[in-house]
């Protein structure tokens, strides 16, 4: 890509557009934002460095570059972590000045940035960029400091202290200092007094007079004079303000000019390849064009649309078109008339998309997903979500064939809005990025919901090569990149791992991709800080088969992670005495202790119960014994009755889990029944035997009155096949999720 880079002079915007040209891209421009007036060394701004804004001028010569920059007009006008556009707001400034360096170099594609770890920084970044069209580029973001500024003093970062404003770093002693010089005073500083490395909580800022990117010309600093901000016993507070200046030229390149502080008109005369950028701020003229609301454009389907809902605090709620046409236009007028109905149900209970925590987007054809994503924008986006779009996570499946139409939807609601959203828009090092309204994790009382997470390699954004068993790897490093965000780990934290593999994958691709998982837990348990084997929780793996994956990939994982408030909490034993009170006498499903070979369950006491009931051909043979007809095994196809009883049998099953632990079934967050197109069934006519089913429970048990509606309460799951290990030989998975929290 071509990148424009935001300059501060500092060293850490240098190094990350070193690391744009390592991952190939070309930086084609800079952009820097000074103060209204040159005499100004710093301003009270949270976003943007002044400090030494007198040499940055140089660098146009330095780097052979074009170098657009603007006054600073605005302040620091909105100042919540989720930045909305206000006007007379400093991010304006950037927005006109990123605007104007669109407007001259049509070419240019991506913004650079050297963020490490301010989430306010980076969000207002991508916020312009996300209304200028242009790819955030953030390669230092949550990269390790220590190793950061070890990388810079060795790739040949030339940087002096300009500011110093922490405890250790003395103004007299320690502006103008290279950074090689005191990087093991800084070290010291980090392991006396916790300080940040490279100055992200703002302990001190540099000044780049040299690196490998100045192929011209290098900074030589003639003169200064230190300007006591604050002085204090502990942490005085000090800049380094340039008086006078020169450039030296490297292989008798382009000739070298003087200049001094205050006279920074010269140097603009000099260099004609510096442009001044003026104007009033233009965001209502240029901002992407406003989206219509989708409530009002259900077309002629909207009677053809069907829903499940669950009746918690936290619910799920479900819609497709049944026995939609496939025709070019299917998917579009599916997904439209889904979403619109959804927003509608949501509305009717003074909800919006603000209130959704996780989305399931089910395509019938991966090769729609760009038109897909197009319908999405529609309906959820960052102006609708002020607290954080939802995560999402999307898959193929063969939803046609069983008569779900091209599309089905998914959603994850909560009554209130206490969740935190981690939405990272840039392309890093850390983790693969979220470009549009999807977030990599929600996080709402307790329990973390991850967006599917593929192998991709983050800088590159590219799946990562070697086949089945690296994709997973990498996918699994980027999961715990971004559980690391909210203190947790797959390996201490995870309740349930989802694992979705592309029916591109054959039986012995798939074994090994358990054996990955497998290792991959066990090894980072073992490195994991702090961790005895007694905090290991033990997950739920569920495997799906699916047609395909978005970018062709060959898996995907989608974790689900206990976040405890009280680290004493992840106890996954209820400690309870089990009772069966509430279950239907007349089931005649006595338990057995073959029930728990078919269940895997993760418990914590009093907040989360969940559950998997994997249902092979064996043991549909075994539930439906005592039936005139059963099916043979070496035949496919299961008899209706079978089913029928096979439905009972899963419900009696979770009725009994949910109870001996305490809970109900008002409790019920999500209930998925994934079921093979090896049963050879429609979805109408299966979700028929198991609302009779759930009838049945429900008519015989006050206690279970609560879950007869007229929307079914779970959510039917066509696959290839799912399991609980790679084999994945169930006809059919029930998956449950209920909590108190």
């Amino acid at each position: 890509m071509k990148v424009v880079a935001l300059v501060s002079g500092g060293k850490d915007s240098c190094y990350a557009m070193m690391r744009c040209r390592d991952y190939g891209h070309e930086i084609v421009a800079l952009a820097n934002l000074m103060p209204l007036e040159d005499s100004i060394d710093e301003l009270d701004s949270y976003m943007f460095q002044t400090v030494g804004h007198q040499i940055v001028i140089s660098y146009a010569e330095c780097m052979g570059l074009p170098l657009f920059r603007r006054r600073i007009k605005g302040s620091s006008r909105y100042q919540d972590l989720n930045y909305q556009v206000t006007s007379g707001d400093e991010v304006e400034d950037m927005f006109v000045l990123l605007n104007e360096v669109k407007h001259q170099i049509p070419s240019i594609t991506a913004v650079s940035s050297g963020a490490i770890a301010s989430d306010y920084q980076r969000l207002r970044v991508e916020s312009v960029c996300s209304r200028l069209g242009l790819v955030s580029l953030a390669y230092l973001w949550k990269q390790d400091q220590t190793s950061l500024l070890d990388e810079m003093i060795r790739k040949e970062i030339k940087a002096i202290t300009i500011k110093v404003a922490a405890i250790g770093l003395k103004p007299s002693k320690h502006l103008g200092r290279d950074i090689l010089e005191l990087q093991a005073h800084l070290l010291n500083l980090k392991e006396m007094y916790g300080i940040n490395v490279c100055g992200e909580g703002g302990e001190y800022e540099t000044l780049t007079l040299d690196c490998p990117l100045f192929k011209n010309a290098r900074i030589i600093l003639d003169d200064f004079k230190v300007i006591l901000h604050s002085e204090d016993s502990i942490a005085s507070v000090g800049i380094l303000h340039p008086v006078a200046f020169h450039l030296e030229c490297k292989n008798g390149s382009l000739l070298s000019f003087s200049g001094e502080s205050g006279r920074n008109e010269v140097g603009l005369n000099k260099i004609c390849n510096v442009h001044e950028v003026k104007g009033d701020y233009l965001s209502e003229m240029v901002r992407c064009p406003p989206v219509n609301s989708a409530s009002d454009s259900l077309d002629a389907k909207k009677k053809s649309v069907y829903m499940s809902r669950t009746k918690g605090c936290t619910f799920s709620m479900a819609s497709w078109v049944q026995n939609s046409s496939q025709t070019p236009e299917g998917l579009q007028d599916d997904l439209t008339s889904i979403l619109g109905k959804l927003e509608l149900e949501l509305s009717k209970n003074d909800f919006g998309w603000a209130h959704v925590l996780y989305i399931h987007l089910y395509i019938s054809d991966m090769n729609e997903f760009p038109l897909a994503n197009e319908v999405y924008l529609k309906f959820i986006t960052e102006k609708k979500c002020h607290m954080g779009v939802p995560s999402r996570s999307t898959i193929q499946l063969p939803l046609a064939q069983v008569g779900r139409g091209n599309a089905s939807v998914e959603i994850l609601v909560t009554g209130d809005q206490s969740k935190r959203v981690l939405h990272v828009q840039s392309i890093s090092c850390w983790a693969p990025s979220c470009i549009g309204p999807y977030s990599q994790a929600t996080l709402h009382r307790e329990i973390l919901y991850m967006a599917g997470q593929l192998g991709l390699d983050p800088p590159t954004m590219t799946l990562c090569p070697g086949g089945p068993t690296a994709e997973m790897e990498q996918a699994l490093e980027n999961c715990e990149a971004v559980a690391n965000c909210f203190n947790g780990s797959i390996t201490s934290s995870a309740i349930l791992l989802i694992i979705y593999c592309s029916a591109r994958l054959t039986l012995s691709e798939r074994h090994e991709i358990q054996l990955k998982v497998e290792t991959f837990l066990k090894r980072r348990a073992f490195s994991l800080p702090h961790v005895g084997s007694a905090d290991v929780l033990d997950p739920i793996f569920l495997y799906v088969l699916a047609p395909d994956l978005p970018k062709r990939a060959l898996v995907e994982v989608k974790p689900v992670l206990h976040i405890p408030e009280d680290r004493e909490a992840m106890i996954q034993d209820s400690g309870l005495e089990a009772s069966a009170t509430g279950i239907p006498e007349n089931w005649d499903f006595e338990h057995s202790s073959w029930h728990d070979s078919c269940c895997q369950k993760w418990i914590i006491s009093g907040k989360i119960c969940a559950v998997t009931i994997s249902i092979t051909k064996d043991l549909v043979l075994q539930i439906c014994s005592g039936l005139d007809e059963t099916p043979e095994s070496s035949q496919l196809s299961i008899p209706k009755k079978c089913i029928e009883r096979t439905s009972r049998f899963c419900f009696y099953l979770l009725s009994r889990t949910l109870l001996e632990n305490q809970f109900s079934w008002g409790d019920l967050m999500s209930l998925r029944f994934y079921f093979s197109t090896a049963l050879c069934i429609n979805a109408e006519e299966l979700e028929l035997i198991f609302s009779q089913a759930l009838s049945e429970l429900t008519g015989a048990s006050s206690k279970n009155s609560e879950m007869l509606e007229e929307e079914p309460i779970f959510n039917l799951i066509p696959v290839l096949s799912s399991g609980g290990s790679a084999s994945m030989d169930d006809l059919l998975t029930c998956e449950l999720f209920a909590s108190k929290t």
